[in-house]
């Protein structure tokens, strides 16, 4: 019976949190944001052409989005194009990082530790002299056991986008760099130039993120993709 009662309490008090997360993030969550609106000025039919340069220089290179932005941006009416001068827009984009996290570690619960504890006082309830000892090492493992068993992992992918259209005739878009560059051990040389261009650019950062319980990169890829496919196609 007492040994019934142990391992109904180890799994029950050191698996709460555990179970807690395999029933809250049991479906997966995908959200996309970017970091700032970008509003372009209508255009003519004849005038909605686009040049794409999608790059990525993450860490998953099997990502490859450049067929699907490119159909995304087809379907909606525009005409990709190869020569950039002939464009109306150009849309360049690199998807700069994909990362992966378990948020049950980040943010400092069950890391292991704790729950090791837990089962460990809840084995030192049982039994006296090796009995005791042996029922403290057995909670212990559950409770390491049970919290490994879930994990509440977010895939985080984060993509620069910079949107360039050519300006209406007679409107005159100047362009200033500005640069420090080290000269020697204790010098700096300060350069700016001003350049005339005939395009006008916007930058802006698309974040998506993927959440659920012991997610892998293969099961959010698709959904991560589809999300950056939309805010990319969208913009237009």
């Amino acid at each position: 019976m007492k040994l019934i009662l142990f391992f109904i309490l180890s799994w029950g008090v050191v698996g709460c949190g555990a179970l807690h997360t395999a029933v809250d993030k049991k479906d997966l969550q995908v959200e996309t944001q970017m970091s700032a609106t970008i509003m372009l000025e209508p255009v003519p039919a004849e005038k909605r052409t686009v040049y794409l340069q999608l790059r990525n220089t993450s860490d998953k290179q099997q990502i490859d989005y450049a067929t699907p932005v490119a159909n995304a941006i087809a379907a909606k009416g525009y005409t990709i194009v190869d020569d950039p001068d002939q464009a109306h827009y150009w849309i360049q984009a690199n998807v700069l990082q994909v990362g992966r996290s378990d948020l049950r570690s980040v943010n400092g619960r069950d890391k292991g530790y704790g729950a090791a504890i837990q089962g460990a006082q809840i084995g030192s309830m049982f039994g006296d002299g090796d009995g005791q000892v042996a029922a403290t090492v057995v909670g212990g493992l559950i409770g390491v056991l049970t919290d490994a068993l879930v994990s509440d992992i977010v895939y985080v992918m984060i993509t620069d986008l910079q949107i360039s259209e050519k300006a209406k005739d007679g409107v005159r878009v100047t362009e200033t760099n500005e640069a420090t560059l080290k000269q020697g051990e204790s010098g700096n040389v300060q350069q700016d130039s001003v350049e005339i261009v005939g395009r006008k650019k916007y930058q802006t950062r698309i974040t998506s993120t993927a959440n659920q319980v012991n997610l892998t990169f293969e099961e959010a890829e698709q959904q991560l993709l589809q999300g950056l496919i939309q805010s990319m196609s969208g913009i237009l």
